[in-house]
């Protein structure tokens, strides 16, 4: 099969073409003939530093879309030919980056009419964070608001969508280049960070009061500056680094802090988290084939392009997702 391969750390470039051995399901696991994938900061990451216990040659890739190709023994609930998104699993050397990779069973969600192979590739990483640190963190609820650092990326445009639908009142930050794109996901206000005070901007908005939710997907930075524009009772979501705390320890401000870590879901060992992967896939992707949520793909690559649109990507100054559609073998 056809494969993009990285055969030790280093930045994309040198991810290469090459033929490999097609994979096979062990027990528990199917085999899927990739569609598409979608691109996201944490392959570029990963091949700069590679994963604990990876053994090269690996392929990157973690959002992927296709068709079941072979299943495993003991896999009772998906037959060959069915259509699948997924979250993939980045302690494992064979991603999406290829015509066709191995998963277990347990994390597949099913792809709905009315959602196709590259729209569904665009959800798995940027959007189940989004939508864990919404609905499994801070279990937001309507009528309160939010702000979103960083509404412009994968998550935080995800988020937008989702805090819009969940009937918040929607704050985000972004480069005034992607002020309108932002405003309309749905964010009731958007911040230029690079000219505003955004402390002063949600305090003006909120009279004063602070944000009930924060989702910070900048970085550890981000989040600590973040904490004093939390209401009384507020929670923050962190995706890209947790703050300082040390600032608000005995404050009696009653806030929460919440670290999101999907990517180790698979290295947990907990089978109740695996699974809600997939429960959470199906309830996005729901949400998706709706038009409730914009899958937000700004560009479809080549699969021969994969290598320099995550160069762009490592540029910070791609907004929404890249998604790439994988040729299918003869």
């Amino acid at each position: 099969m056809k494969a993009l391969v990285l055969d030790r750390p280093g930045t994309p470039e040198t991810i290469y073409p090459s033929d490999v051995e097609k994979p096979h399901p062990k027990a528990g696991e199917v085999r899927v003939r990739v569609h598409a994938v979608g691109l996201n900061p944490v392959d570029y990451k990963l091949a700069a530093t590679g994963f604990p216990g990876w053994r090269y040659p690996v392929i990157l890739g973690l959002d992927v879309a296709g068709v079941v190709d072979a299943v495993g023994k003991e896999v009772e609930d998906w037959q060959v030919g069915d259509p699948v998104y997924f979250l993939g699993d980045m302690s494992r050397p064979g991603g999406g980056f290829s015509q066709y990779t191995t998963i277990t069973a347990k994390t597949l969600a099913w792809l709905p009419d009315g959602l196709n192979y590259t729209e569904a590739a665009a959800l798995p990483c940027a959007g189940f964070t989004a939508y864990q640190a919404m609905h499994r963190k801070l279990r937001v609820q309507s009528e309160r608001s939010m702000l979103i650092v960083g509404g412009a990326g994968g998550v935080g445009g995800f988020a937008v969508q989702l805090a819009k639908l969940a009937g918040l009142n929607t704050i985000a930050t972004c480069s005034r280049h992607n002020s309108k794109f932002v405003h309309d996901l749905g964010a009731d206000h958007v911040i230029d960070y690079q000219v505003e005070d955004v402390a002063k901007r949600v305090n003006d908005i909120t009279k004063g009061r602070g944000v009930d939710y924060i989702l910070d997907t900048v970085g550890p930075d981000s989040a600590t500056a973040s904490l004093k524009m939390l209401a009384f009772n507020g929670a923050m979501a962190c995706v890209a680094g947790m703050p300082d705390i040390s600032g608000i320890v005995g404050t009696h401000s009653g806030l929460s802090v919440h670290e999101v870590a999907l990517g180790f879901t698979y290295t947990s060992g907990d089978d109740q988290a695996l699974e809600d992967l997939a429960r959470m896939g199906m309830e996005l992707g729901a949400l998706a084939a709706k038009k409730q949520i914009r899958p937000m793909v700004e560009e479809v690559v080549t699969f021969e392009d994969i290598p320099e649109a995550l160069v762009r990507l490592s540029m910070r100054h791609v907004r929404g997702k890249l998604v790439a559609n994988i040729p299918q073998p003869a």
